[in-house]
């Protein structure tokens, strides 16, 4: 059945039309000029390939790999401001609670003198915290999502998902993969992977 169903939503992905981005804005040049480290070649071509996709009218489905240290993660950041400064939404999925407060760390981070509110979702939040996040998504006051598979969750309603970055996307089981991408047939995807 799981099978049957990638099948029939890879080839709905097909003839979906995707989101088209703009063009970078002044915004997305000075976040990427204010990249402490010097992008390595790999990196600079990963990002401009993946803002490509984001500006053509097909849903992205894009595989970032690359070992630790490599900056997978900076790519990752200038793709989910490129979405924020289209108002869209974006969600950050990762495997563990550990990784879910690193990447909430390292991209409130580098997007604070920015205009864009991120937050995070995992099995260390108050439910307090759970139902304002839940309620802030729903009504687009968070613009990027970090979180483990908690993000999925039945309550979880994005108002407006445009990009979609999975980190590790093995260490989840391919039930959990497929109910991502029926969020939104024209979500643009983003896979990060160090394997």
């Amino acid at each position: 059945d799981i099978a049957r169903d990638l099948i029939r939503l890879y080839s709905q992905r097909k003839q979906e039309k995707g989101f088209s981005y703009s063009p970078d804005s002044f915004m997305q040049h000075e976040l990427e000029a204010s990249f402490i480290y010097e992008d390595t070649p790999d990196q600079l071509k990963a990002t401009q390939d993946a803002k490509a996709d984001m500006e053509s009218d097909r849903p992205m489905d894009r595989l970032v790999c690359g070992d630790v240290g490599f900056g997978k993660t900076e790519v990752a950041i200038r793709a989910a401001f490129k979405a924020v400064a289209d108002n869209k939404q974006v969600a950050v999925l990762v495997p563990t609670t550990v990784l879910a407060y690193q990447h909430f760390q390292t991209f409130s981070e580098r997007l604070k003198d920015f205009p864009c509110k991120v937050d995070y979702l995992s099995r260390a939040r108050s439910a307090k915290d759970v139902s304002r996040i839940v309620k802030e998504l729903a009504d687009g006051k968070i613009n990027i999502l970090v979180g483990t598979h908690k993000i999925i969750g039945k309550s979880v309603k994005f108002k407006d998902l445009g990009l979609l970055i999975i980190d590790e996307e093995q260490k989840f089981g391919v039930s959990v993969k497929e109910k991502l991408r029926q969020m939104k047939v024209n979500v643009d995807t983003l896979t990060m992977t160090a394997t």
